[in-house]
């Protein structure tokens, strides 16, 4: 019998991978070609980090890795390079996971989005070093400003639809180990 630690983190681990899943068929639906309005937010990266820096067990790097690279491949970017700075985005809130979960949601959206800014000034240095063809500067920085607005709606959804809640310092699993 597996214990409700493990069946707990597994469940969330699958469910990401649902919700990317989903994400990236609606992208993928053709339901306005021609729009040309402002873009929307990019759900899964917002997904992303908002687990992250709630449970980081439930999202470790292989699986965001898994995720980001077939959206590279899917939505035809440089293979490997968003989901690179994906990874060091999360990997480097997940190393301070413990310091932001004191921290007031105030703090987290700022954080987020200096993250995000970072993510795209890199994505786009990377671009211009390899002489790649980039899309507007401002189209980018809008998607990320639409990516931060829908981050209070990701973290609510998380919250209420998966329970998915930010450990308290102190707080310890169903077995007794520190979370």
């Amino acid at each position: 019998m597996v214990d409700p630690l493990t069946s707990r983190i597994w469940m969330h681990r699958c469910l990401f991978l649902v919700i990317a899943s989903a994400i990236i068929f609606i992208r993928l639906l053709p339901v306005s070609p021609t729009y040309h309005g402002i873009p929307g937010p990019d759900l899964t990266l917002a997904f992303a980090l908002a687990w992250v820096q709630r449970r980081p067990d439930y999202v470790p790097a292989l699986l965001i890795i898994a995720v980001f690279f077939v959206q590279d491949l899917v939505f035809w970017r440089v293979p490997g390079l968003w989901t690179l700075i994906v990874l060091l985005a999360t990997e480097w809130l997940r190393k301070r996971e413990l310091r932001l979960r004191e921290m007031p949601f105030a703090v987290e959206i700022a954080m987020t989005a200096v993250i995000l800014v970072a993510m795209v000034l890199l994505e786009r240095l990377v671009m211009t070093v390899l002489m790649l063809d980039q899309p507007p500067l401002g189209r980018v920085l809008l998607q990320a400003l639409t990516t931060l607005i829908a981050y209070p709606v990701v973290i609510g959804l998380s919250r209420l639809a998966f329970g998915l809640k930010r450990a308290v310092p102190g707080e310890v699993d169903d077995l007794g180990h520190s979370v």
